[in-house]
């Protein structure tokens, strides 16, 4: 049901799903079953196969389990609406719900760029300081850098979206995506919204964009030191150790700012367009991420094909 009049209290949004679509919703439901099915069960794996590997007890496969981790949450936050919508055609949610689940998208977002930030640090570390890698990534700074990343997001998100149960809404209350977004939800307000899209912005630049600087940084250093080896086989065998991580900060980061620039610049572009690069965002990292580490991390595929059953590993063939 859209709302058109003046609402103060407990709104329902419209959730618009694929407009235009409806009719094949629950065919178009099926490749993000998919994404979802692998994003889940991948994400879990690779937390059990760190649980039960006493060999990936360290620091570096513990920020993996604390990406994993994100990414789950990050799938689960979207999944109620998402089924909601595209397998019992039901598009409405309560403000209080939507109000949760923008918190859930936003925070698990924020601790995901946070994630990547410290594991670029990791790298930095275990190539341009090789020799005090073990004095200075220790468990109990990992766990600390943890708890922060943990933190961060949902801490800096509480003002803006308590703030939106203040606002009275108007107008059609109908949101463009399949979830809630706060830049979506605050739009639909009556009033004056100039401290949350300032501080909302500010939020954005001082986290995400603040940590992408510092992972660039931090791979400058690493392009530099590793420039500086020896041979070339040196070179490639240093770099290979940041593959993983260097693919999972661009599988993450350019969705982002294809949606940034989309929502900027692309004002006029039709639907379908904000629907793909809202999707490919929210749905792409978690899904890419365990396949990315479980191909190019040999210690991650030894301990799959282990874990499920297969005894012999051929370390020539594998790695």
């Amino acid at each position: 049901m859209v709302l058109s009049n003046i609402t103060h209290f407990s709104p329902m949004f419209y959730l618009s799903g694929f407009p235009g679509l409806e009719a094949i919703e629950h065919w178009i439901f099926i490749p993000f079953f998919l994404m979802y099915l692998v994003a889940i069960s991948g994400n879990c794996l690779i937390l059990i196969i760190i649980k039960t590997s006493p060999r990936l007890h360290t620091p570096m496969y513990y920020l993996l389990s604390l990406l994993a981790l994100t990414d789950l949450g990050l799938s689960v936050s979207t999944l109620p609406t998402m089924v909601g919508i595209f397998w019992f055609n039901y598009h409405g949610i309560y403000f209080g719900a939507c109000q949760i689940q923008m918190f859930c998208i936003h925070s698990f977002s924020f601790m995901e760029s946070a994630v990547l930030l410290v594991m670029s640090f990791d790298r930095f570390v275990a190539i341009c300081h090789p020799l005090r890698y073990s004095s200075i990534i220790t468990v109990q700074r990992v766990m600390r850098a943890g708890l922060c990343v943990i933190l961060r997001g949902p801490v800096a998100l509480i003002p803006i979206v308590l703030l939106l149960k203040d606002f009275p809404y108007c107008g059609p209350l109908v949101l463009s995506h399949s979830f809630c977004l706060h830049q979506e939800v605050i739009h639909l307000a009556c009033v004056d919204t100039t401290f949350n899209n300032l501080y909302g912005l500010s939020l954005v630049v001082f986290t995400v964009m603040l940590d992408l600087v510092l992972i660039a940084l931090s791979y400058g250093f690493i392009l530099y030191t590793v420039a500086g080896l020896a041979s070339q086989e040196e070179q490639i065998r240093a770099f290979q150790t940041c593959t993983s991580h260097l693919c999972a900060v661009l599988v993450f980061f350019v969705p982002m700012m294809g949606l940034s620039l989309v929502h900027r610049f692309g004002k006029h572009a039709p639907p379908a367009v904000h629907l793909l690069m809202a999707n490919i965002y929210l749905f792409v990292p978690p899904m890419l991420n365990p396949v990315i580490y479980s191909i190019k991390t040999k210690e991650i595929r030894k301990a799959i094909i282990r874990f499920l059953g297969f005894r012999k590993v051929n370390s020539e063939s594998w790695g």
